[in-house]
């Protein structure tokens, strides 16, 4: 059952937002990642430039069946065979995904005041031990042209605090002016 609507912005607009290779550089998105996830896929934006740099497959899920198809289209463009686009409602019913089998989660401008347990505690069953989860959301300034409004955002050091009580450690943040902040953390060894 759909119970959220992605609110996406024309990916004109959108891509306006992001530079992408900086992202990835700042965040650790390389070559040594075999499998990756990218949670609220939309229109492929980090998922097409990862399956061009990762060893494995991108599990590209949304809950948006437009975004799929777009992420699709595109995946199949640029001749990219490693990319899974899969229709999912991931906030109620999980990513479907096999317990420890991916490097690297994305959780970019997904993680919001509304339940933002459940997408962290999921990212950790499906991360591999000593893998990495990638947060990006947007700066908690108003005069940020797009995102959710500012009683939604969490603030880098809320977002660290649910990440660590979730499992993940050595939070690592990043300035992603204009208009976002990135954490990167590693899935602890130990047991929650």
């Amino acid at each position: 059952m759909k119970v959220r609507e992605s609110g996406m912005p024309q990916e004109k607009m959108w891509r306006k937002f992001f530079d992408v290779e900086r992202i990835f550089k700042v965040m650790g998105i390389d070559k040594k990642i075999e499998n990756l996830v990218d949670f609220g896929c939309g229109y492929g934006i980090f998922t097409i430039p990862a399956a061009k740099i990762v060893k494995g497959k991108v599990y590209a899920l949304d809950i948006e069946p437009k975004m799929i198809k777009e992420t699709q289209r595109k995946a199949r463009e640029h001749k990219l065979k490693n990319v899974k686009a899969i229709l999912r409602d991931f906030m109620s019913d999980g990513t479907g995904l096999e317990d420890e089998s991916v490097d690297y989660v994305i959780l970019f401008n997904i993680l919001i005041k509304d339940r933002p347990n459940k997408l962290l505690e999921e990212a950790y069953r499906i991360l591999k031990p000593e893998r990495r989860v990638g947060i990006i959301h947007w700066n908690y300034d108003p005069t940020t042209p797009r995102g959710p409004p500012m009683e939604l955002r969490l603030k880098p050091e809320q977002s660290i605090e649910l990440a660590v009580n979730s499992g993940f450690n050595h939070p690592m943040k990043y300035d992603l002016k204009p208009y976002h902040y990135g954490i990167v953390l590693t899935k602890d060894t130990g047991e929650k």
